[in-house]
């Protein structure tokens, strides 16, 4: 099941990607609606982080094309901002909280452009959403995973941009962190933000996201949450995983184990 949608905040038209020979994204298309919480999701490898990375231009594409806002990347890039997973940055480089979050403003006044006032209030403001007011001047090697997950969406929201791509936002955080997280994901929608998040947890699926892409290498579903979140499609995406993945919280459930620290 793929749905195709008017004036979509992304398309992607026979995107595929080769790694050593290997077809990590093959022939992908769709169409993303705009102002919605878009969930993508498959097992390990299966090029979820490599579908953003292609989106934005990080990784070289060996066909196809994507388009943003129904331009390439480079012409609407202030409009975008990316958080990527938390453990591929360096989080001993010293630098403040503050200066991670004020890079969201390069964005707007040029790599050599000069920081004004104004940046500053906006990044305050932008902690102050993700609870980190008091942090401003903290080393961002002294934070822990989920203060660290919630500066880089500080960064974000500081950039003022309508499209958010974050890859695996919920990794290595608390229950209380993620839910923070969510909630402002939400509260983005709310003011027109359209949101795409890399996503494993098929618990909370239903409950995070309006619009879900399902990728196993190539695309099984994109489509509305309600209707692409079936055990057919999740048993066509997973490739029989799905049935281990099903017990497994079976008997979490039975045996009352917590799935996260709380």
């Amino acid at each position: 099941m793929i749905i195709q949608t008017e004036n979509p905040s992304i398309e992607a038209h026979n995107l595929t990607v080769i790694y050593h020979r290997k077809p990590v994204l093959w022939n992908i298309d769709f169409t993303l609606p705009k102002g919605q919480i878009i969930g993508i999701m498959g097992p390990n490898g299966a090029g979820k982080s490599s579908l953003i990375k292609a989106i934005l231009g990080l990784v070289p594409v060996n066909s196809g094309y994507a388009k943003i806002f129904g331009k390439s990347f480079d012409e609407v890039r202030q409009k975008v901002s990316y958080i990527p997973q938390r453990q591929t940055v360096d989080w001993d480089f010293p630098a403040t909280v503050q200066d991670v979050v004020l890079m969201g403003r390069y964005q707007q006044r040029g790599l050599f452009g000069k920081i004004t006032q104004e940046d500053k209030v906006l990044a305050a403001s932008a902690l102050e959403k993700v609870n980190l007011g008091g942090f401003v001047n903290r080393q961002i090697s002294q934070l822990s995973g989920g203060q660290q997950q919630r500066v880089f969406i500080a960064r974000a929201l500081a950039q003022q941009a309508e499209l958010y791509l974050l890859d695996e936002p919920f990794v290595g955080v608390d229950a209380a962190t993620e839910q923070a997280i969510i909630a402002l994901l939400q509260q983005m929608k709310s003011e027109g933000k359209t949101i795409v998040v890399v996503h494993h947890d098929l618990h909370t699926a239903k409950e995070y996201f309006d619009w879900l892409v399902l990728l196993n290498a190539s695309l099984i579903a994109s489509g509305p949450t309600s209707e692409v979140f079936t055990e057919e499609l999740l048993k066509s995406t997973y490739s029989g995983k799905l049935t281990v993945l099903s017990q497994v919280g079976d008997q979490l459930r039975e045996r009352n184990f917590p799935v996260r620290e709380a």
